[in-house]
This record gives C-alpha cells, sequence and structure tokens, in this order.
C-alpha cells in the first residue's frame, strides 16, 4: 500500500488539510486548525505532525497564493517562510502548487451542494481549497507519468 500525500491550504489564520486515499488519486479533506494570530505557528506545526504520522504521509503539497498577474506578494513569502518551517520540523518535502482560482473553485463547489451563509461557507472553504489544491497536484503528476 502507497503512502499518503497531504495537502495544505495555507491561510493568515487557517490551514485548511486535505488528504489523498493510499492510491493517489481522490482528495478528501480532513480539518481546517485554526489559530488565534497569524504569527502562531507552533501549534499549527504540531498538529500537520501528528496528521502525517497519523495517515502515514510520504510528501506534502501547500498552495502557492500568486497573484493573477503572476506577481508575488506578502502572502507567497508568508507560505515561503512556513514551508521551511515545516520541513524543518517534519522532515518531508513540501511541494508548492499554484493555488489560482481555487477559493472561486471552493465557492461554486459550496454553491453547488447547497451550503449557504457567509458563517457557514467560512466553516468548509478551507478544507474544500486544500481538497481542490491536492486533487490538482495528483491529476497533473498522474498525467505526467503517463
Amino acid at each position: 500500500m502507497s503512502k499518503r500525500i497531504l495537502g495544505l491550504d495555507f491561510g493568515s489564520k487557517t490551514v485548511g488539510v486535505a488528504v489523498s486515499d493510499p492510491t493517489g488519486l481522490i482528495a478528501s479533506g480532513v480539518e481546517i486548525i485554526r489559530r488565534e494570530r497569524e504569527d502562531k505557528l507552533r501549534q499549527t506545526l504540531s498538529r500537520i505532525e501528528e496528521l502525517v504520522k497519523e495517515y502515514d504521509v510520504e510528501e506534502i503539497v501547500m498552495g502557492l497564493p500568486v497573484n493573477m498577474n503572476n506577481t508575488k506578494g506578502e502572502r507567497v513569502e508568508k507560505t515561503m517562510a512556513f514551508k521551511e518551517m515545516l520541513e524543518r520540523r517534519i522532515g518531508l518535502p513540501v511541494n508548492l502548487w499554484d493555488e489560482r482560482l481555487t477559493t472561486v473553485e471552493a465557492d461554486e463547489i459550496m454553491t453547488e451542494v447547497g451550503v449557504k451563509g457567509r458563517q457557514d461557507r467560512k466553516k468548509y472553504v478551507d478544507k474544500i481549497a486544500a481538497m481542490i489544491i491536492l486533487q490538482d497536484y495528483m491529476d497533473n503528476k498522474k498525467q505526467n507519468q503517463e
């Protein structure tokens, strides 16, 4: 049985988490890790480390929030810094994946399945975005192997 891939949508106060099935074909949402302040990352790193062990993860993919015009803003810098912290702590490679439009896609999915209201959507958007990032990454990886 293959090991799994963990997908992360790193935000200022949340991290959406998804995991692949052992075959690397299907992404499923796991949870949203929340923190009080943007700079309080110790518990977030610790929780990701627990999930890596729990799901027997061999690889991590994290969304890279590049702007639509290909420029890299402050979020990209924070994502890169978090990537380095994560790699040091967990000792696994963290691949970055262009996450442009994943939030838009997540919103469309929530509309399709009938999730209404801002509060309800906030409960799910990061986890769904992590699923989309992971699914896109796995689909692309599979295409490149064919």
